[in-house]
């Protein structure tokens, strides 16, 4: 069998807030100048010019004000030259304005869809300038960069293993909770892959997928029967339906690179179309595999 990994989605757009108490701070129009966030994320993508590293001010000024950037060996894994290059060791905040970017080119070719590749940026500017607290360098940014690879459709079909909660606990029929199954493109629905007797035998299910933003590969998963009760659940509470949909409170998203999906997927039943209730929120992963890929692991099976 194969071992599917924990497939952790970093969250791209999770930052860290500066959290001010109006009645004890204020700026009294001091002048700091410092980097946007201490830790911040990007895709690189194919063709991608440059990225942008904020830098912002707490006062504007009625001219330009340049600052150095350098990189910081320590706490960088990510090799200048090789996965990145600053395009400019300095950056400028416009006259009037309160913002700046320091512009990155991510070398796309050299990042493994696999790497989570970071590099620690320091802002040289005057000492009263920094903004220095206790739990804050204003001056320094971590930068983590991984690799956007372009979204195709057709790499969603053909053989697939899918890994499913749903399967581990409730099984029906199945001897494992993985499955081997195939998927091929909807006839008639655009970005939309059928994936033939996906959880259960008899049952295919339908996934979409919105490519259309590279930060937010999602996948959704419209409501659909994916078994029946007596086979899986061993007696019968509605309509002798098993439905699922995409779950509320999870993204699903896809991987392009990898050539795999997550599905939290919300497991329930009706009866003619009155709520019975709700047999749980389920993970799932579908890792599109190869041919030999597929032979293997079925003769294991």
């Amino acid at each position: 069998m194969k071992n599917t990994p924990i497939i952790i989605l970093s969250a791209l757009l999770a930052f860290a807030a500066i959290a001010c108490d109006e009645q004890y701070t204020t700026y009294n129009d001091k002048e700091y100048v410092m980097f946007s966030e201490q830790e911040q994320y990007f895709l690189v993508q194919e063709n991608q010019d440059y990225f942008c590293v904020d830098i912002a001010a707490t006062v504007a000024s009625q001219k330009d004000r340049t600052f150095g950037v350098e990189v910081i060996d320590k706490g960088s894994n990510a090799i200048e030259g090789l996965h990145y290059r600053l395009l400019s060791n300095s950056v400028t905040i416009p006259a009037g304005q309160l913002a700046g970017e320091v512009r990155v080119k991510g070398i796309y070719e050299n990042i493994t869809p696999t790497d989570s590749l970071g590099f620690v940026l320091k802002l040289i500017v005057p000492e009263e300038m920094e903004w220095d607290d206790l739990y804050t360098d204003g001056t320094q940014t971590k930068v983590v960069m991984y690799k956007s690879c372009p979204y195709d459709i057709n790499n969603f079909t053909g053989w697939c293993l899918v890994s499913s909660m749903m399967l581990q606990n409730y099984p029906g029929e199945n001897i494992s909770y993985q499955r081997v199954v195939k998927s091929e493109l909807h006839p008639t629905k655009s970005n939309t892959v059928i994936l033939r007797n996906c959880f259960y035998d008899g049952y295919d299910v339908e996934m979409s997928f919105s490519g259309d933003d590279p930060e937010f590969p999602l996948v959704s998963m419209a409501e659909q029967t994916i078994s029946d009760e007596g086979s899986v659940l061993g007696m019968f509470h509605g309509d002798n339906h098993i439905l699922a949909a995409t779950s509320p409170y999870y993204d699903s998203y896809f991987n392009a690179c990898q050539n795999f999906v997550v599905l939290w997927m919300h497991v329930y039943i009706e009866d003619l179309g009155d709520s019975i209730g709700t047999v749980g929120h389920f993970y799932n992963v579908v890792e599109w595999i190869s041919d030999e890929e597929a032979e293997d692991i079925l003769a294991q099976m």
